[in-house]
């Protein structure tokens, strides 16, 4: 298996940071976000389709396996507000920020 990372882009506002994952091709459940210790991480699989293996491909350019990517968030954050959903082939993860002391519990978040 060959393992890939998806292009992100990171970006914020006074409430919030978010993380734009781009993922075209993977379904929402193949997709997995993590909080843990600071630290943020989406993975999961893009799966090729069964009637794709039985064409001969000229030319492959689109990347199948699992992928990874991880960062590093910074101590403001409130973990139990991180949500992430999906459309249109990017994940788009919302990281509340907050005044309060940092809570530094593990957690997945669901996508929607």
């Amino acid at each position: 298996r060959f393992e890939w990372s998806p292009s992100a882009d990171i970006s914020g506002t006074e409430q919030e940071y978010l993380i734009r994952a781009e993922l075209p091709v993977v379904k929402k459940e193949d997709v997995h976000v993590t909080f843990d210790d600071g630290m943020l991480t989406v993975s999961g699989e893009r799966r090729r389709k069964e009637e794709e293996k039985k064409e001969k491909f000229h030319r492959l350019e689109s990347f199948y396996g699992s992928f990874c990517r991880s960062f590093s968030l910074p101590e403001n954050v409130d973990s139990a507000g991180i949500r992430a959903d999906s459309k249109d082939g990017i994940v788009t993860i919302h990281v509340p920020k907050s005044q309060a002391t940092p809570v530094r519990k593990s957690k997945e978040i669901k996508v929607q």
